[in-house]
């Protein structure tokens, strides 16, 4: 009787796992993308999604033999439009994953939510350090950067040039101060010594009155966080007001990312440091960006990366449970066992599931941004107060 009952039981257990099998190579998998597609980041949040389509569509359109489905939300980079956003694409769309956003505010809302349903998430953009620091969780994956990452290793790269002392600009909002604490805590470490911070309040672009001071500060150096359109013009302004030759100009790689062309000759010289730049000298690299520039018309940035990360990470995953969201146990092992030839160079996640990745030493030259060195190799995020990270 034991015998036939395990007989049985052997069989409902294959019965089990052949009907798992079928059910997610039929079944369509549904990824959300909540992201940016009206607004000042709109630029960003389609470079991501036509990144990640792009992806999937020289996948077949499949991952672990699933048909992809995609669901889009404009999520209009308003933290305090995320909730209904996030509530939207699990609990009425019901999706089996969900990737973005771009806006460290959306992100944050989205993490309140997405540890108490537990869904599969993916950040696909925002540095916003809680994400994989206090707020981390099994379920939550970063394929993007920390605001630590792309500012800490900055401070080493000035020191290094001779530059002891320094002035700190920057907008006045969470990107801006995680920017700057990580930036601080590098150069002081290396006996560097901060003359003055400036706080910006976002999105002021008047930067005349400021400028002026630096100017009579005379520091060795000067390290910002501005991005895109406020980017822009800090750079042209700055060059304007005589300084661009003589005070140095440092920042994270959002200062020129994505602005060269709006920023000219005023820009030349910059250095920057950042997880991506246009001419690493890699096969991924030069294959992504000739088939994105063929697909879109359009140059691919650090952010089109991003979405091209996401569906690779979820490929080589979604591969080894067969397809099965539904065994998130193995399906979050597969995930922290990826390892990745990226366009950014080489990927893997770490405890706190942040990319460990290269940061880069970039500088404007002839109006191009160049790379001249490692700023960090394999940098990892530390991840305070994460209780994943022991």
């Amino acid at each position: 009787m034991s015998l036939s009952r395990r007989t049985f039981l052997g069989a409902t257990a294959a019965s089990f796992a052949a009907g798992r099998v079928f059910a997610a190579s039929k079944a369509k998998i549904r990824i959300g993308l909540l992201l940016p597609y009206s607004g000042t980041y709109a630029a960003l949040g389609n470079n991501i999604t036509d990144a990640m389509k792009l992806v999937a569509g020289k996948l077949g359109n499949k991952l672990g033999g699933r048909e992809i489905e995609w669901v889009a939300v404009d999520d209009e980079s308003d933290p305090a439009k995320a909730p209904a956003n996030v509530n939207k694409l699990i609990s009425g769309e019901k999706v089996d994953i969900l990737t973005g956003p771009v806006h460290s505010g959306v992100a944050m809302a989205m993490m309140q939510i997405v540890r108490q349903e537990k869904t599969l998430t993916i950040v696909t953009n925002a540095g916003a350090q809680a994400v994989t620091g206090q707020l981390c969780a099994p379920n939550v994956f970063r394929t993007s950067f920390s605001n630590w990452q792309t500012s800490y290793p900055c401070a080493e790269v000035m020191l290094k040039d001779g530059r002891k002392k320094a002035v700190l600009m920057f907008w006045n909002y969470s990107f801006g101060q995680e920017s700057m604490a990580a930036f601080k805590e590098g150069y002081s470490k290396g006996g560097g010594t901060i003359v003055k911070e400036i706080a910006v309040p976002f999105p002021q672009t008047e930067f005349q009155a400021n400028l002026s001071e630096i100017a009579s500060l005379k520091p060795d150096a000067v390290f910002v966080f501005f991005a895109g359109a406020g980017a822009a013009k800090f750079v042209k302004d700055y060059a304007d007001a005589g300084l661009r030759d003589k005070i140095p100009l440092y920042g994270s790689g959002f200062l020129t990312e994505g602005v060269l062309g709006a920023q000219g000759a005023a820009a030349e010289g910059i250095k920057t440091t950042l997880h991506y730049a246009d001419s690493l000298d890699n096969g991924p690299n030069k294959k992504f960006r000739a088939a994105f520039k063929e697909a879109t018309g359009r140059e691919a940035d650090v952010y089109a990366v991003a979405g091209h990360d996401t569906v690779h990470v979820l490929a080589q995953a979604l591969d080894k449970v067969q397809g099965d969201t539904s065994a998130q146990k193995e399906l979050i092992a597969a995930l922290e066992s990826v390892r990745l030839d990226s366009p950014r160079g080489p990927f893997r996640f770490s405890k706190a599931h942040n990319p460990i990745q290269n940061i880069y030493l970039r500088q404007v030259k002839g109006g191009k941004e160049t790379v001249i060195g490692i700023a960090q190799k394999e940098a990892e995020d530390p991840a305070f107060g994460c209780a994943m990270v022991k």
